[in-house]
């Protein structure tokens, strides 16, 4: 869809959301408008010895309610529209599970695939040099995202650190733990989708023992996702990447999956396979005959050619930005209930958010408090945007969104504008 423009889809949403909170254009205008746009260019000294340029983004969209938080990806589809939507809703996530955070988001246009370890190490130590003016612990936090990991994060760090003559751990989150990561950070965000299905399984009387669940994208998120979900015993028919999908009818072995998958770089679904394992294409995924239809791997994968088919009456979004307006439209007319993004996939932020706490005060929590605490500010958010839904008499994400759109107005009325 050469037309589909992500930054266009979310002040959409925003409208309607403003629109149902009875908000003047004035009370939130400059929710329309990021606040700051970097475009920087990222020479890198390649293997073979030439010199590449690549472009990289940071959108700081909102710092009402505190620094820009956000992740860094490295793709070959970036672009400034893309950068723009993710930072918007990263401001809307942050006000969504009360963190504070305003949103920000990165990333660098690359086909991360084809970039060796040192080749990374260098474009990542580039990157961070050209956004030295503009972050930091008390400033803008990246994070891990689409392609970048706890490595990345650790480059970047040590970077901005040397950059600054003092160790800064604060300047990003998604660290590995020996160097001020928190424990729990890796499995945050699939963990909060498994706590997203729990919730709206009790709400809907969906028992999820034998639920019969999907799922798009089998990284970090996807793949925690579903691994969580297998041990709160649903049956996981499906599972999906770059690669294609595959589809057993008695239930994948998730764990066993992940484990092949993650043994080495660069390994896909392709290179698995199983007794009663059988291949199937990304599009008869999305179209399985599942409770549950976890979309966790890019944007713009519910759409109006593909909502259609979707049979599961369970959404739960696990990637940002999965469905466009076409596609939700859709799915709410075919009586399917979304757990819309920025609310579903939002434990990253959560614990991002514990991990920089512990870094600004030079603390360690222990996993177990980590748990606790994400389980209660995931479920405290979710019951907000039910509360608020059904007050309303709409949509989860519509809920989602004003919560999200009435805490920044607040803040920003508050706050008021200065000349």
């Amino acid at each position: 869809m050469s037309n589909y423009n992500p930054y266009e889809e979310v002040l959409r949403t925003l409208d309607m959301a403003a629109e149902m909170l009875g908000l003047s254009d004035d009370d939130y205008i400059q929710l329309k408008y990021p606040e700051r746009e970097v475009k920087v260019s990222l020479p890198v000294k390649m293997d073979d010895g030439s010199i590449r340029v690549f472009e990289g983004y940071r959108v700081q969209h909102s710092g009402v309610r505190g620094p820009y938080k956000g992740g860094i990806r490295y793709h070959q589809n970036v672009d400034m529209d893309e950068i723009k939507a993710l930072a918007m809703m990263m401001s809307l996530k942050c006000a969504v599970v009360d963190v504070p955070y305003g949103g920000g988001k990165g990333g660098v246009t690359v086909d991360a695939t084809r970039l060796s370890t040192s080749e990374m190490e260098r474009l990542t130590r580039r990157f961070a040099t050209r956004l030295y003016p503009v972050i930091g612990p008390h400033i803008d936090i990246p994070a891990p995202d689409v392609n970048t990991n706890g490595e990345v994060m650790a480059w970047f760090m040590d970077t901005f650190s040397t950059l600054s003559g003092q160790l800064s751990p604060g300047v990003v989150t998604g660290k590995p733990v020996p160097v001020g990561g928190s424990v729990g950070r890796r499995d945050a965000t699939g963990c909060g989708i498994m706590l997203m299905v729990r919730e709206i399984a009790k709400k809907l009387n969906l028992n999820l023992k034998g639920a019969r669940v999907a799922v798009q994208g089998a990284g970090n998120v996807g793949g925690t996702a579903a691994t969580f979900l297998q041990r709160e015993g649903c049956k996981i028919l499906g599972l999906s990447d770059v690669s294609g999908a595959i589809y057993s009818e008695d239930g994948l072995d998730i764990e066993g999956v992940i484990t092949f998958l993650r043994a080495k770089r660069g390994r896909t679904l392709a290179d698995y396979s199983a007794p009663d394992v059988t291949r199937i294409s990304n599009d008869e995924l999305l179209s399985l005959n599942v409770d549950i239809l976890i979309p966790a791997a890019l944007e713009n994968t519910i759409t109006g050619k593909t909502a259609p088919g979707i049979k599961a009456k369970i959404i739960v979004e696990g990637a940002n930005g999965p469905t466009t307006s076409e596609g939700d439209s859709i799915l709410q007319q075919n009586g399917v209930t979304v757990v819309p993004d920025i609310l579903a996939n939002a434990g990253g932020v959560a614990v991002s958010y514990f991990e920089w706490i512990q870094n600004i005060q030079g603390v360690k929590w222990d996993e177990e408090k980590i748990n606790e605490r994400l389980e209660n500010l995931m479920v405290k958010a979710f019951n907000d945007v039910w509360n608020t839904a059904q007050e309303a008499k709409t949509s989860l994400r519509m809920g989602a969104y004003m919560l999200a759109v009435d805490r920044i107005v607040t803040a920003s009325k508050l706050r008021g504008i200065a000349y």
